[in-house]
């Protein structure tokens, strides 16, 4: 018998530019394969620049782990949308959920690398956030 896996904390990338969030999403992919579960969105409903909720939540289903998802944004708007698609998870699922105040790829990045050794979504967070420091 195998033991079960641990499940990675998830990595949302949300952008203003699609164009930015999926390069971003590429640089995680190509630092740690597919060990850490990963999603972006970016655009707003029209698909020029902006965000929206409805994106987001559907990146942090894409990405959702039992570990935690962290988010990485760009700007004020992409932090304000997560912070609305948290909120509709409601408190349990929403206790999971990090939005990093973090540069968006080299938090992005640098919190893969650490998410893909099986480190708890503070310790993913705080390695992110280090980088603002």
């Amino acid at each position: 018998m195998t033991p079960a896996r641990i499940a990675n904390v998830g990595i949302v990338i949300v952008s203003h530019s699609p164009l930015v969030a999926q390069g971003a999403a590429d640089m995680v992919r190509q630092m740690v394969g597919d060990c850490v579960p990963l999603a972006w969105t970016g655009g707003n409903v029209e698909g020029g620049l902006g965000t929206h909720v409805v994106g987001i939540s559907v990146a942090i289903e894409a990405a959702w782990s039992e570990a935690g998802v962290a988010i990485f944004v760009d700007l004020g708007g992409a932090e304000t949308n997560s912070e609305m698609a948290v909120e509709m998870l409601g408190p349990a699922r929403a206790a999971k959920v990090a939005i990093c105040n973090a540069p968006l790829v080299e938090g992005a990045v640098v919190a893969a690398a650490e998410a893909s050794g099986g480190s708890p979504l503070a310790r993913v967070v705080a390695t992110a956030e280090e980088l603002s420091a």
